[in-house]
């Protein structure tokens, strides 16, 4: 069983919005930094944005810059990914994971833990 708990996927037009949730699931977030990493069919898997554990330190990739906002809710135990203007090229399982801090690594996937990942298609 996963310690992290994402929702919030879904089907949404283009230009549309969700929110993606990650709960710990008997797994306090609060001293970790939490990513959220995303997938595509037969992609690689991309890093799309990382808050440390403080909550002072946010990252992005390039192509979600200024559409997507990631925020952590202490006390719910959830960081939250807002997602905005989506495009069909944001289609992707959405991993939500957890290190002691964001990752350095290239690709900005290099986390210890792990979700099951949600579905996000942005698809008319």
């Amino acid at each position: 069983q996963s310690l992290l708990v994402e929702s919030g996927g879904g089907l949404v037009q283009p230009g549309g919005s969700l929110r993606l949730s990650c709960t710990g699931a008997a797994f306090t977030l609060d001293y970790y930094a939490i990513g959220w990493v995303r997938q595509a069919p037969g992609k690689e898997r991309e890093g799309v944005s990382c808050i440390s554990s403080s909550g002072d330190s946010t990252d992005y990739a390039d192509s979600v810059k200024g559409r997507f906002t990631i925020s952590r809710d202490y006390a719910k135990n959830t960081v939250y990914l807002q997602m905005n203007s989506l495009k069909p090229s944001d289609t992707a399982v959405y991993f939500c994971a957890a290190d002691w801090g964001c990752p350095t690594d290239d690709a900005r996937i290099d986390y210890d833990h792990w979700g099951q990942g949600t579905q996000v298609t942005v698809s008319s």
